[in-house]
């Protein structure tokens, strides 16, 4: 995730040209030519001036105060990536911090969601077995036979046992009869194309 944040002295308008890197809610009509170059550098980087992009009250969007106490402008920024840009759910400036300075303190929540893909998640090793073998009478007898010797020895166990064990006593027993052969692999590819 990328972000960039900063006293840019730039002030970012509401141009509709704009509205999609930078949304609807500046604090500016029209930008200066530091605001121009802004947008120009977060578009040719994919990034979105998330700072513009919240409706709050104008006295939270302005970040600098002039020393006559007259003069607001919005001049500081936040800039992120635009895939992260939901991320950011809200950005403003606080008044009160003492900071000791003539900007304000800005303020952007962030929420960071990680995930596991559910791919890998599953993503384990597993043998394949050509079911389709089971259609062949020698093939299927043979598996039925190993099933049914299989379960004649656990008829002691307990339910839950039974089923782990059974699931792992049909992988050994399948895996010579069921196996795809190199051979059958390559066909399979060429039928796909």
């Amino acid at each position: 995730m990328k972000n960039v944040l900063g006293d840019f002295n730039a002030k970012v308008g509401r141009e509709t040209i704009f509205k999609p890197i930078t949304g609807n809610d500046s604090l500016h009509q029209d930008s200066n030519d530091n605001g121009v170059r802004l947008v120009n550098c977060a578009t040719s980087k994919n990034l979105v001036v998330k700072s513009t992009m919240f409706p709050h009250r104008d006295i939270h969007k302005y970040t600098w105060l002039s020393s006559d106490g007259k003069t607001h402008n919005q001049n500081d920024h936040i800039l992120i990536d635009r895939r992260w840009h939901s991320s950011i759910p809200d950005v403003r400036s606080f008044r009160g911090a003492d900071c000791d300075t003539d900007h304000h303190l800005m303020v952007a929540k962030v929420r960071e969601r990680l995930a596991v893909s559910i791919q890998a998640a599953q993503k384990f090793d597993r043998e394949r077995f050509n079911v389709r073998k089971l259609n062949e009478l020698e093939v299927r007898k043979q598996c039925q036979m190993e099933i049914t010797r299989a379960m004649q020895l656990w008829g002691t166990y307990v339910m839950t046992r039974t089923q782990t064990g059974f699931g792992r006593t049909l992988q050994r027993i399948s895996k010579p009869q069921l196996r795809k052969s190199r051979s059958a692999r390559i066909e399979a590819a060429q039928t796909l194309v």
